[in-house]
């Protein structure tokens, strides 16, 4: 792929600086996504370097990558150094657990640091524990709406991770925070659990765009299909772009934790593969240019 590519979910660790409970043995393969195990390393700029060779990237966005919440500020310290020596990452969005009460002195605190963009905070939810990525549907939480309320005072996004079944509730919550930008992950992460799956996933996708300031990445395919392939993303993909317009949609790598599934060339091959029938400037927009304009990079392209 030749195109400039803005990579908008990235993430690095350092195991011997911060805790990362999901990556410290012992590792657990019964859940959704599988044991960690094989990317339960140190990943710093100089891999994600080596795994993007040979693409032209021009930026990156660090997400949150699960540290401990007492470490949640260190990591965004740590991140912004790396920003500063390495240029690597562009921008970061960090943790916050935003049903803590107290939660304001900490987006404060990384509203202080420069490449810092957004929040977020995990909210997948389901019914069926064995999908569940916390115990409680924290969209329905008045405490944790609070928390997401103060994220305009500080000029904070929010990276939005949820399933199908808590669309509707997330885009009306969007909805009454114009002011909050807020970029969908993992393309709603569309799980087989169940009859209609697919067809509940494709009705939350547009409840959610909607909602104008509401954003989409495609990344993550092994979280809905641990072997997937170019053909079986493809109508995803597709889908994915149709409603959201190619004006919302960013493309991006997510590793090192999509190596579980894949590898950066796959991925990326396979994203480029399936949007060839679109005009340059359109792909242009979602491997790049749509990124730099929704997380404020301000990158000349």
């Amino acid at each position: 792929m030749t195109l400039p590519f803005i990579d908008a979910h990235i993430h690095l660790w350092d195991l011997d600086h911060l805790r990362y409970a999901w990556l410290s043995a012992p590792f657990d393969d019964t859940g959704v996504n599988g044991s960690t195990q094989a990317i339960a390393s140190t990943y710093l700029p100089s891999h994600y370097r080596a795994d993007a060779a040979g693409f032209d990237v021009r930026g990156t966005v660090h997400i949150d990558a699960g540290a401990h919440p007492d470490d949640a500020l260190a990591e965004t310290e740590w991140l912004q150094k790396l920003h500063e020596q390495t240029g690597l990452p562009t921008a970061i969005v960090a943790f916050a657990g935003l049903n803590d009460a107290k939660v304001e002195a900490l987006l404060d605190a990384h509203s202080q640091h420069s490449a810092v963009r957004g929040i977020r905070h995990i909210l997948n939810w389901h019914s069926n524990p064995y999908f569940s990525y916390t115990p409680a549907n924290l969209l329905e939480d008045p405490q944790w709406r609070a928390g997401y309320a103060k994220l305009a005072r500080y000029g904070l996004s929010f990276d939005l991770q949820i399933y199908e079944n808590q669309m509707a509730t997330a885009a009306a919550l969007a909805a009454r925070h114009p002011d909050i930008p807020v970029m969908l992950n993992h393309a709603g992460m569309p799980v087989n659990d169940g009859d209609g799956y697919l067809e509940r996933w494709t009705k939350g996708l547009k409840a959610l765009a909607d909602v104008p300031h509401v954003s989409v990445k495609i990344s993550g395919m092994g979280f809905s299909n641990r072997h997937w392939t170019t053909d079986t993303i493809r109508p995803l993909v597709l889908s994915v772009i149709d409603i959201f317009g190619t004006d919302r949609v960013m493309f991006a790598s997510d590793v090192p934790t999509d190596k579980l599934f894949s590898d950066y060339k796959t991925i990326m091959t396979s994203f480029d593969d399936v949007t060839k029938a679109f005009s340059e400037d359109e792909r242009r927009a979602m491997f790049a240019g749509n990124a730099n304009h929704l997380y404020r990079l301000n990158m000349a392209l």
